[in-house]
């Protein structure tokens, strides 16, 4: 079992910045990737950012550029950092952790809004 909690959300003008983080807890040793994912209203959840356990990472093309992920393995945390933010990266943004054997936790989200 895997406890995900996000935190960082918040409302900021387009332009803006915000930096999110995912604390995980419980059995995390066996966990090979962490992702960043969102939704926004009526719309699917999407990936937004993956980083994996050799430190790889992966990005939607909407973010490159723009979005960076990272983890700090001493406090077992993942960070989205976001910068020049846009009125589409509006969305509930959600942390999940992936097992190699396909189980996948998820935290409970946080709103961003970008909005003048």
């Amino acid at each position: 079992q895997v406890q995900l909690v996000e935190s960082g959300g918040g409302l900021v003008q387009p332009g803006g910045s915000l930096r999110l983080s995912c604390a995980a807890s419980g059995s995390i040793f066996s966990i090979y990737a962490m992702g960043w994912y969102r939704q926004a209203p009526g719309k699917q959840r999407e990936l937004v950012a993956q980083i994996f356990t050799g430190g790889i990472t992966n990005y939607a093309d909407s973010v490159k550029g723009r979005f960076t992920i990272s983890r700090d393995n001493a406090k077992n945390t993942v960070y989205l950092q976001m910068n020049s933010l846009k009125p589409e990266d509006t969305a509930v943004y959600h942390c999940k952790s992936s097992f190699a054997s396909g189980k996948d936790y998820w935290g409970q989200g946080t709103q961003v809004t970008v909005s003048s």
